[in-house]
């Protein structure tokens, strides 16, 4: 098929739309000269209308050359759009991560106080504390503490010891 030309009009229209931006790489002037490309190759039927057409640069158009394209490069804008979309996910995503975080580490605190009377243990415990409350929730881990304090007074390592038994036995009956 003989090659039509494209008039400077239409030219401008598309670098217009695209933003003055190459659509595959994003080079634009004065860094590159820009060119119309068509997606779909005039050798393989592509016509001059502007939805077949492109900004692209010299290299890219070089490179592409007549090649067909499964899709319309995406354009900057909407690029930005996405990336700014996966950022505000990503963004929220975190935000309920630290939420969760911050309410494990309070309710861990709650059950060290009601097992010992302190605010205060040793950051092994409070790991072990965080993964029963994790897995079972905080009313089941409080209630292996009303269990192991009904026992009697035994030493704060025998009493550690009997508290983790107690929630790993709940772990283990309720098939988590």
């Amino acid at each position: 098929m003989a090659r039509k030309a494209i008039s400077k009009t239409a030219r401008f229209e598309v670098f217009k739309r695209d933003g003055f931006t190459c659509q595959y790489c994003g080079n634009h002037p004065p860094h590159a000269i820009l060119e119309v490309d068509h997606i779909i190759a005039v050798a393989a039927g592509g016509e001059n209308d502007e939805d077949n057409l492109v900004t692209a640069c010299f290299n890219c158009n070089r490179g592409k050359a007549a090649r067909s394209l499964d899709l319309v490069p995406q354009s900057l804008a909407s690029k930005a759009a996405e990336v700014a979309e996966r950022e505000a996910q990503l963004a929220g995503y975190n935000a309920i991560l630290n939420a969760k975080r911050e309410r494990l580490e309070a309710h861990v605190w709650r059950v060290v106080e009601h097992l010992t009377g302190e605010a205060k243990t040793s950051h092994e415990r409070f790991s072990s504390i965080k993964k029963f409350v994790d897995i079972l929730g905080l009313h089941e881990v409080l209630d292996a503490v009303d269990i192991t304090k009904g026992r009697r007074p035994h030493a704060d390592y025998a009493q550690w010891k009997y508290f983790c038994g107690v929630c790993w036995t709940k772990i283990r009956e309720s098939g988590l």
